[in-house]
């Protein structure tokens, strides 16, 4: 599969580091280092402006390396962009760390996978069949 994409940032385009990578790292385009507060949340730019087919949706999601060291993830995780949008792609990060943490220029602040969807068509009824589970949400099916 290919993608358009237009890359206004001075940074290589996001790529595979192996073979089997779901996801491709998005780095930060901005002027100056962005200082984000405990709690402090921010919309990184990432130079990146793309043309998805129709049925594909591009998420983007937190990394984990970020995520497990230093409290910084992808607050509405993951992030669709939906294929008719042209926009530049942003990353909503928060820090959920008790300290401050710099975001610099170029630095990898999230990833990108590219995911085949369907689109679903509503059938309205007035009930719905049977299960074990039943209504049962939220931690209803227990650890054994």
């Amino acid at each position: 599969m290919t993608i358009k994409i237009i890359n206004k940032s001075a940074h290589d385009l996001p790529h595979y580091e192996t073979e089997a990578s779901a996801g491709m790292d998005l780095r930060a385009n901005i002027k100056a280092p962005i200082t984000l507060k405990p709690l402090e949340r921010t919309i990184v730019k990432t130079g990146l402006f793309i043309e998805l087919p129709i049925g594909y949706e591009a998420q983007v999601r937190p990394r984990s390396g970020l995520a497990a060291k230093q409290g910084i993830t992808v607050l509405n995780a993951p992030g669709t962009i939906d294929a008719d949008y042209r926009g530049e792609i942003g990353v909503i990060l928060v820090n959920l760390s008790n300290t401050d943490f710099t975001i610099q220029n170029g630095a990898r602040v999230a990833q990108l996978v590219i995911a085949k969807h369907e689109r679903a068509e509503w059938i309205e009824v007035e009930e719905l069949s049977s299960t074990n589970r039943g209504d049962g949400g939220f931690g209803s099916t227990g650890t054994k």
